[in-house]
């Protein structure tokens, strides 16, 4: 499989774009912390707004675009998905807790057969 490509942000547009939405998220801490004798809501709606704004200018650049078509594709890849039915996942649980359980008496087995051929019959210990 080939490299996939890796996209940059290329113009100075959207470099602005993206400063301009990391500055709006930052305004809004700032704003957050600055308001810290206000009450509550206010502060906090400060903080929202901050948010909300960097996000949806950071959306309307290019990358962010990119990022609500990859959204948009991953959504429609989970609903072709063919989950198993409720008899299917219990057996294939079933099957693992199983396999779980006979590999740890194995190992169980195991770590006491070298431990008795080490401590009891190479060194005498008992």
């Amino acid at each position: 499989m080939a490299n996939p490509t890796v996209e940059t942000v290329n113009t100075s547009g959207d470099k602005l774009m993206i400063g301009a939405a990391v500055l709006l998220v930052l305004a809004g801490f700032v704003g957050f912390f600055w308001l810290g004798g206000q009450e509550w809501y206010v502060r906090g709606a400060a903080l929202v707004v901050g948010v909300l704004a960097g996000v949806a200018v950071g959306l309307l650049s290019s990358p962010g675009k990119g990022f609500i078509a990859f959204g948009k594709d991953s959504y429609k890849e989970v609903r072709k998905v063919v989950w198993p039915t409720r008899k299917e996942a219990t057996q294939t649980t079933l099957a693992v807790f199983g396999f779980v359980f006979v590999m740890a008496v194995f190992l169980w087995i195991s770590d006491k057969s070298i431990e008795w051929a080490i401590f009891s019959v190479i060194l005498g210990w008992k």
